[in-house]
C-alpha cells in the first residue's frame, strides 16, 4: 500500500512504504560486512595466550605427578613379585638375574621352585621410558628397586628425583 502526501505548497511527492517486508538501504554499508577486524582476531588471540599461560603448568605438572605416581604403583607390583619368588625359591634373585628372573627362570644357579608363568606378566620399562634398576643385595635394604626419574641421572628434585623402594610411601 503506497500512501502519498503532499508537503504543504509543493506539488512534488514522496513516497512511503509500508510494506513490512520492504528491504531497507543499510545505515552504514561498512558494517554491513561479515568477518572480524584485526583489532578483535589481535584481542582474542591475546585472551587465549593468557588463558594457555595459565593453564599449560598446571597440566604439566599433573602430568608429571601423574608419571611418579605409576613409578611407584610399578615398584610396588614388583617388591610384590619378589617376595613371592623369595617366599619360592629362599632367596631373591641376583643382581646378575636381575628383574628378567620373575618372567623367565633363571638357570644359574637352577631354581627348583620358580613358578610355572613367572611371577609378572613381562618386564616393564619406566614411566620415562628406561628400565627400573636392580641391585641385590641392596644398600639400602635386602635389595634396591629403582629409577633415576625423568632426567636418568641419579638425584634430582621433582621429577628427576630418584624413586626407589626405600623411599616410596
Amino acid at each position: 500500500m503506497i500512501r502519498e502526501l503532499y508537503s504543504l505548497g509543493s506539488t512534488h511527492a514522496m513516497n512511503f512504504s509500508l510494506d513490512a517486508g520492504a528491504a531497507r538501504p543499510a545505515r552504514n554499508p561498512r558494517r554491513a560486512q561479515l568477518g572480524f577486524t584485526l583489532i578483535e582476531i589481535m584481542v582474542v588471540v591475546v585472551i587465549l595466550g593468557i588463558l594457555a599461560a595459565l593453564v599449560a603448568p598446571n597440566v604439566i605438572r599433573r602430568i608429571d605427578d601423574a608419571r611418579v605416581t605409576k613409578a611407584k604403583q610399578d615398584i610396588r607390583a614388583y617388591e610384590t613379585a619378589l617376595n613371592l619368588y623369595r617366599m619360592d625359591n629362599f632367596r631373591y634373585p641376583t643382581t646378575e638375574q636381575g628383574l628378567e628372573a620373575l618372567v623367565k627362570q633363571p638357570l644359574d644357579p637352577n631354581i627348583r621352585n620358580w613358578k610355572q608363568g613367572g611371577y609378572i606378566d613381562g618386564m616393564k620399562k619406566d614411566p620415562w621410558g628406561n628400565d627400573y634398576a636392580y641391585i641385590a643385595p641392596g644398600t639400602r635394604g635386602e635389595f634396591d628397586l629403582y629409577t633415576l626419574g625423568a632426567d636418568g641421572q641419579p638425584g634430582g628434585e621433582g621429577p628427576d628425583a630418584d624413586i626407589g623402594n626405600w623411599n616410596i610411601e
